[in-house]
Order: structure tokens, then sequence, then C-alpha cells
């Protein structure tokens, strides 16, 4: 049995035949009438439109698509169409056994030309996915939450498009577009310091790639979980999600290296210097030249460049006590990332493979050397600091803390530069302020 209509305008579409593609259809030709051709017009979502009808609605929706409803049934007002169905329709005709049988004919005559003809440009699709490649291979560059606006407004024009086509096909592009516009939006929340919505966000991505058995998206978003594990203090978790993330078939050299690298990292945290080593060798093997479509072809911020497994493997490094080691593989970075034109480089690799190598020069009691290695870091704007490099930043302050530095003049300055430094970045200023451990990206 049918349920029962929740409100009164899921009672109307009842009545008037409008499921959610009818309804949407005649929503925004009221919405031209009402105010002309105007990219600002409300729209309504399939999503939105269950959230409509099901009755659990707290406040209405915006007032222009108030009033649009209200033009649509102008007997009506938006308390009314948002409260209860009425018990009976005064406008219902007397029941008519053939009208209903003709109607309902008419019905599925449309719907099914409705289903066959529900479909996009495959060249809609394919500027979509060449905006989901712009933005992952020109992350590097933005900021943080400019990535992170960039990337939630192409998953709302993808999910716009899902809305518009039946095509089993099409429906799979554009959900594999839609999961690679949510693991970017997962690291740039990680970048800004959001752990929380970066782990859903991720899951989100993850569920994509299974939904799709896009396998490739499945590996990056377990990696990304693996840090955010590893970062949030539960470094178990993150050799796990790791591992997982390497045990998908199809992946490439490069979808091999992030996860091993993060596991190395994870294993140093743990103690486990063994263990830590191994991982590092298997992040640096190559010679398979194996590519995949993800992490190789779309790449950007889905690959996993040398210098920056060379300035992941110094922070394993530096987790270990191997300050000789970390120094070695953050002047590798820096050396690397050098090798690359001006608009390729990373400020975020620079940053922190220049923080790693100070770090391993403080080991080494040369806060002269720290400090001249630190000059890099001090040039990346305040909007572009994101968590990786307030990490290690923060790491280095904590051991200018020590007693065999007080009274000194340079580590103070150092440690009262870092802390004006990191007040002002993202994680810190519109970040939810949580407490970062000092591990690395």
């Amino acid at each position: 049995m049918r349920a029962q209509p929740k409100t009164l305008l899921a009672w109307l579409c009842d009545r008037d035949r409008l499921p959610y593609r009818r309804f949407e259809g005649r929503f925004t030709e009221h919405g031209v009438r009402l105010f002309g051709h105007s990219p600002n017009n409300p729209t309504c979502g399939e999503t939105q439109f269950r959230r409509w009808t099901s009755g659990k609605l707290v406040t209405l929706p915006s007032p222009a698509a108030c009033q649009i409803l209200e033009a649509m049934w102008p007997e009506y007002t938006a308390d009314q169409l948002f409260g209860p169905p009425a018990k009976d329709d005064p406008q219902a005709p007397a029941y008519d056994l053939e009208q209903r049988v003709r109607m309902t004919a008419e019905d599925a005559l449309d719907g099914a030309d409705a289903t066959a003809s529900a479909s996009i440009s495959d060249n809609t699709i394919d500027e979509l996915r060449d905006q989901v490649t712009a933005v992952a291979r020109r992350y590097h560059a933005m900021a943080p939450a400019q990535a992170y606006e960039a990337a939630d407004r192409l998953r709302m024009a993808i999910e716009r498009q899902r809305d518009r086509t039946q095509v089993p096909v099409q429906q799979q592009e554009l959900m594999i577009l839609n999961g690679q516009a949510a693991a970017l939006l997962s690291v740039a929340a990680f970048n800004l310091g959001y752990f929380e919505p970066a782990r859903s966000l991720a899951r989100a991505a993850a569920m994509f790639g299974e939904t799709t058995r896009f396998t490739l998206l499945q590996a990056y978003a377990d990696g990304t979980l693996a840090y955010i594990a590893y970062h949030t203090g539960n470094a178990t978790e993150a050799v796990a999600k790791a591992t997982r993330a390497l045990s998908y078939g199809g992946l490439g050299d490069v979808a091999q290296r992030r996860p091993q690298a993060i596991k190395a990292r994870a294993h140093g945290h743990l103690g486990d210097v063994t263990a830590a080593r191994r991982a590092i060798g298997a992040a640096a093997e190559a010679g398979r030249d194996c590519r995949d479509d993800l992490h190789d072809t779309v790449g950007g911020e889905f690959g996993f460049a040398p210098e920056r497994l060379a300035m992941s493997t110094s922070t394993t490094a530096l987790l270990i006590g191997d300050a000789t080691q970390a120094a070695v593989d953050a002047e590798r970075a820096l050396a690397l990332l050098g090798q690359r034109p001006q608009e390729e480089q990373s400020a975020h690799v620079r940053a922190s493979a220049a923080a790693d190598l100070a770090h391993a020069r403080l080991l080494a009691d040369d806060v002269d050397g720290a400090a001249e290695a630190l000059t890099p870091v001090w040039d990346v704007p305040a909007e572009h600091r994101n968590t990786g490099i307030v990490v290690r930043t923060a790491r280095i302050g904590r051991h200018l803390t020590r007693p065999a530095y007080h009274g000194a003049q340079l580590p103070m300055a150092l440690r009262e530069r870092i802390e004006d430094y990191n007040r002002v970045s993202p994680p810190h200023r519109i970040g939810p302020h949580v407490a970062i451990l000092a591990l690395g990206v």
C-alpha cells in the first residue's frame, strides 16, 4: 500500500500527476515567468523535492521558491503547502474510472518517453571531466579555502547534471566525477584543519568508488582516510587504512607510493623502525612503469610526485630519529622541486621540506642552519599555510622550548616567529582549533 502524503504539496503532486521530473520542469517554467531567465532563479533537485514533500522541513524554503510554489498552486499559501494535506479536494471531480485509466496510460507513456529522452550531451560530461582535472592539477597553487570552493562548485554542477540524465553510462561517469570532487573536498577540508568533515568527504568518495567499481578512487580515498587517522592520533588505524588502499587491483606505481609513504610515517610514530624503513623502501620502488587513469592521467593532487615522496620520507626519518637521513631527503625534495617550472612548484612541498630540514639541523644543534633552512617557509602567504605546514612548524616551535635553548636569543626569536606565523594560518584562524598533532603530512 502506498504511504499517505505527508504534506499538502505531496498530495497535490500526486493529484496532478507530478513526479519529480515533471514537477521540476513546471517549477522552472514558473520561475522564468516570475523572474525571467536568470541564473539566480531557484532550482529544485530531486533530493530537495523529497525533503519538501516529506513533512520534515523545519523552516520554509527561500521566499523566491515559496513564491514559485504559490504561483503553481495560487489557491494555497506556502505555509499551507508545507502543512498537512487536505482531507478532501473541493476541486476534485466525481470519480471516473475511464478517465483514471486514460490518465494512467498517458502517464506511463510519458514516463517511458521521458526515460528514453532523459539524457545530457556527452560534451557536458567531457567538460565536467576537464574541470575536475583542472582543479586537481591547479590544487597546489590554490589556497585551501579557494580549492574547497572550486571543488564544491564543481560538485554541485555535477549533481545538477545527475538530475538530468537517466542513461546508466552517463550516471556512472557522473558518479565517478562526483567522487573525485568529494576526494578533492576532503583534502581541502583536511588542509583547513577540519578533520571530521574531511573524513566524511573521504568516505563519500570511497562510496562513489565502490558503487561505480572504480577501485582507483577507493584506493585514493582510503589513503586520505589513513593520513586523517594518523593526524588524529590513530596510527594503528592509519596503517590499516593504508594497507587497504594498497589492496585494490589496477593501481599504478604512483598510486602505491602514497599509501606506502603514509604507512611509513604511521609505523615510525608507533616506534616500529623496521616496518617504517620497509615501507619507505616499498614507496621508493620503481621499474614496473605502471600507470592508472586517476593517479597518473588526472594527476595533480591525485598524484604523488617524487619531491613529495622525498618530503614524506624526510618526515618519517625524523620520527624514527634519523636526523641525517631526514636532512638528505629534505634537501632532495627541494632539489627535485627546483627542477620543475615555476608554475608547477608546490609551496606546500617547499615549505614542508624546508621545515623538516630545519628540524633535522636543530637535532644536530645547528640553530643557525635551522634558521637559514626556514627562509622559504616565511614566504608562504597566510592563506596557503595548510595543516601540513602548520604541523611541521609547530613541531619545531615545541623543540625550541627545550631547556637547552632558554635565554638564547635566536631560538626565542624563531619560536615567537613561528607562533605568529601559525596564528594567522587557516587551521588556526578559520579551522575548528583542534589539537593538531606534530606528525607531518
